[in-house]
């Protein structure tokens, strides 16, 4: 169960029983921060340009956030989704004060938590654990683990850093001000305009090569981060990569009770017309608007419509025939376990040898990506977290686990199975106002690059139904030199 009763009846209230035929100025087909973005910039933009007269919004979930999603252990709350979100990620981070929300921080123990990296027969790297709460030994203990990091890793660790910030610099500039900042009809375009492109075009492994990073620092610690935030190895695309490393950095956040709420507080403050549990499976361009039909034997009328989920498997027919690249999407499995790992799988003599995060190296007989600890009810009762990039069987879990009290699996069809060069899809999948925001996940997909994208797309359809396009386009109009970026924090 992913969401308590209590939150499932409140989206619930959000919802207005659709009739047999309806119309709205823009129909969106997702209810993930994509979706709810979308809603959000044109009901914020159009306040100033072209008026959204109605906005439906689709899903064929009964509840609203996508990918975004918690499941409730032992009366604990805990991200069964897209759980994390950089410092840097300035529209979640406005979402959450917007919407009164709390943001839920790294807790002090964070910064003792043991890290060890498995090769399914040792453990070929391991921090030192620490369970005193005094700051003194937590700080000695992070040193002393910096230095052993050093050690093995050498100055590679140190372009990491620096490879990372380069990388984040060039995103910030999606948050200059609207006056400076292009609209951008392709992907392709809004990477080349934050210098962004290239490391589509390459792998990280290339990247990182080319960078002379040590090969044990690749093979070992960035293959673990990758593997854990993406599911793949060091041969995903460099931009992914980059944003993939960014999410093992300091300083990183969520909402307090779930992300799943910025989709739900945008979707209620943006004036939607809300249907859940309602599955689109065909739009039709009838020359001034388009038809929607829903699998409910529901029919909807709307000039725009607006793709928020990735539709590579989804049966959605449209007409005219749409052309995108094909893309397979990674599919990781997220096991949540109450119980207590089996020391000896590990060839240790005791569940406290056992680093509280696991990761591994990329290998075909690694049955598991990662193992962490998400909480400590007591020595003998914790809450696990594991992913793998198949399910993990009842016989196999036996083998790692001796006590399991509860299991929850999860199949997350959770973001494109990267390579490179990148094919992108496009924003415009016809010449009228049919648009796709899922189309920049081939450059990295999180959290943040949806509402960064969904914020394009809203201006896109804004300036396009006002007749101003493409004056204001990528192009035709330049940044100014200096950026004046729309939040304070900055």
């Amino acid at each position: 169960m992913f969401t308590p009763l209590l939150i499932i009846l409140s989206l619930f209230s959000l919802t207005i029983p659709s009739s047999s035929s309806s119309s709205a100025d823009v129909c969106i087909i997702g209810s993930g921060i994509s979706g709810s973005s979308v809603a959000h910039f044109l009901r914020q933009y159009s306040l100033t340009t072209t008026t959204i007269a109605g906005i439906h919004m689709f899903d064929r979930h009964p509840v609203v956030g996508g990918r975004m999603a918690t499941v409730t252990i032992a009366g604990e709350t805990f991200e069964a989704g897209a759980s994390i979100l950089h410092p840097k990620n300035y529209h979640a981070l406005n979402f959450t004060h917007m919407l009164d929300l709390k943001v839920k921080g790294p807790s002090p123990d964070d910064n003792a938590f043991s890290l060890g990296i498995w090769d399914g027969k040792q453990f070929l790297f391991k921090t030192i654990d620490s369970k005193s709460k005094s700051q003194v030994v937590q700080y000695f203990v992070s040193l002393a683990n910096s230095v052993r990091m050093f050690l093995r890793y050498g100055i590679s660790l140190l372009k990491m850093t620096s490879f990372v910030e380069v990388t984040v610099d060039s995103f910030l500039k999606y948050y200059e001000s609207k006056e400076s900042r292009p609209i951008f009809s392709t992907v392709e375009d809004m990477l080349k305009w934050a210098g962004l492109y290239n490391l589509t075009t390459h792998t990280l492994e290339d990247e990182l090569v080319g960078l002379k990073y040590s090969p044990l620092l690749i093979q070992e610690l960035i293959t673990v981060i990758t593997r854990i935030n993406y599911g793949q190895s060091v041969r995903i695309s460099g931009l992914a990569g980059a944003v993939s490393l960014a999410g093992s950095g300091g300083d990183l956040w969520a909402v307090e009770g779930g992300n799943w709420q910025m989709a739900a507080g945008l979707v209620n403050r943006s004036d939607v017309t809300l249907h859940l549990q309602e599955e689109i499976e065909s739009v039709t361009n009838l020359g001034d608007f388009y038809e929607l039909n829903s699998t409910k034997g529901n029919s909807y009328t709307c000039q725009v419509t607006v793709v928020a989920t990735p539709l590579d498997e989804l049966n959605i027919q449209f007409t005219p025939v749409i052309s995108i690249p094909k893309r397979e999407l990674q599919h990781t499995h997220a096991t949540f376990v109450r119980g207590l790992l089996n020391p000896a799988y590990f060839g240790l003599n005791a569940v406290s040898d056992i680093p509280e995060l696991v990761g591994t190296i990329e290998s075909p007989e690694l049955p598991f990506t990662c193992i962490s600890v998400l909480k400590e009810h007591s020595a003998e009762d914790m809450t696990y977290k594991m992913f793998s990039r198949q399910s993990l069987t009842d016989a196999l879990l036996d083998q790692i686990f001796s006590i399991r009290k509860e299991t929850l699996r999860i199949d997350w069809g959770a973001y494109p199975h990267y390579h490179a060069p990148e094919k992108f899809a496009p924003f415009m999948l016809d010449d009228m106002h049919l648009y796709y925001v899922n189309a920049f996940e081939n450059a990295a997909s999180t959290m943040e690059t949806g509402a960064v994208a969904a914020e394009n797309i809203a201006r896109l359809i804004l300036s396009r139904l006002s007749g101003q396009w493409p004056q204001n386009s990528y192009g035709l109009k330049t940044s100014t030199s200096n950026s004046n970026l729309q939040h304070p924090e900055l």
